[in-house]
């Protein structure tokens, strides 16, 4: 009997808005490691998005599919860990690392779930990838409603209704919202699914800035924000500036050379760390620009921001971290 393979997970492209029309499904966009899973007989796999194996890491969720009595299935879903009663994806990668002893401690002390939202595998052995999603969708939540409780599996929200998708654009907890098309067959590694972010803006103080890799014009600028004690914290950078503006911005910021940042430095001991973390020009704090992010993980920006505009309106003073916690 052959394995059965996914070469991929479905992906999503970004857009700007959620699709309208009567043809699409919507759903939240967790943030956690997306997964496949498959059990065949004795044999349970988590998958990776990028193809390599996750079983190790989440020794939980191997049992809990292991100790299932359906036998065969593949499905799709996110592996998701909660910290203080939140999702937190820092503590979920916390699980990527080489010592079981920890990977085991772990798991018990902050056990992972798995969100689903989709199946590919019937337990009955059907091949659901060329069927319509509505099928896809009812043959999961017969699955999820067999489940003997409590379980670390979950089935998604969803709905049909644009509106009610909409309001969870503003929820804390999802990156987003997911949109598929109810007849829409399951594309491995194709981008056949819409997302649209979840937008968040924050007042930074520029408390540095980088020169772009050899240039003598900048190439980013380094973002801070005050903190209860009243230091300004760096929590992340933003570039993509516009070249027709860097001579004039790199003119204007070497001419604010002074303390920088008083709290947090760039080029501390974190997973963003790079070998040009120090290489930075500190300001003094005067100049506030407003940015929009997509996540916050241990008090910074997880990926690079992007700039909306400058606010002379605004004072420094006023940026304070309360924006993104």
């Amino acid at each position: 009997m052959n394995r059965f393979t996914v070469a991929g997970p479905m992906e999503a492209r970004v857009e700007a808005a959620l699709p309208d029309g009567p043809g699409w499904w919507f759903e939240p966009k967790w943030d956690g490691f997306r997964c496949l899973a498959f059990r065949d007989g004795g044999e349970v796999r988590l998958q990776a998005k990028s193809g390599k194996p996750l079983d190790r890491y989440f020794p939980e969720i191997v049992a809990a599919l292991a100790g299932l009595p359906v036998r065969r299935f593949v499905l799709d879903g996110e592996l998701l860990v909660a910290a203080n009663g939140r999702f937190s994806f820092e503590a979920l990668q916390m699980r990527l690392h080489p010592s079981e002893a920890r990977i085991r401690r772990l798991a018990h002390d902050a056990p992972a779930g798995l969100k689903l939202f989709d199946m590919l595998r019937a337990p009955d052995g059907a091949d659901l990838r060329t069927r319509a999603f509505t099928t896809r969708r009812r043959a999961l939540e017969a699955f999820v409603r067999a489940l003997p409780g409590p379980s670390r599996l979950s089935l998604t929200q969803g709905t049909d209704r644009r509106v009610e998708a909409q309001v969870w654009l503003d929820d804390p907890e999802v990156e987003g919202v997911i949109a598929k098309l109810k007849d829409g067959p399951y594309l491995e590694g194709e981008r056949a699914m819409i997302k649209v972010k979840r937008r968040r803006t924050a007042d930074c103080v520029v408390g540095g800035f980088r020169y772009g890799k050899d240039s003598p014009l900048v190439g980013s600028l380094l973002l801070g924000l005050y903190n209860a004690d009243g230091r300004l914290d760096h929590v992340g950078f933003t570039s993509g500036l516009p070249a027709a503006d860097k001579p004039e911005l790199t003119r204007r910021l070497e001419s604010m050379r002074g303390e920088g940042f008083t709290g947090d430095r760039p080029g501390g001991s974190s997973r963003w760390s790079t070998e040009r973390s120090a290489e930075w020009v500190p300001l003094t704090p005067t100049l506030v620009v407003e940015v929009s992010f997509d996540h916050v993980t241990g008090g910074r920006f997880r990926h690079g921001t992007r700039l909306i505009r400058y606010r002379p309106d605004k004072s420094p003073s006023q940026c304070r971290i309360e924006q993104i916690e």
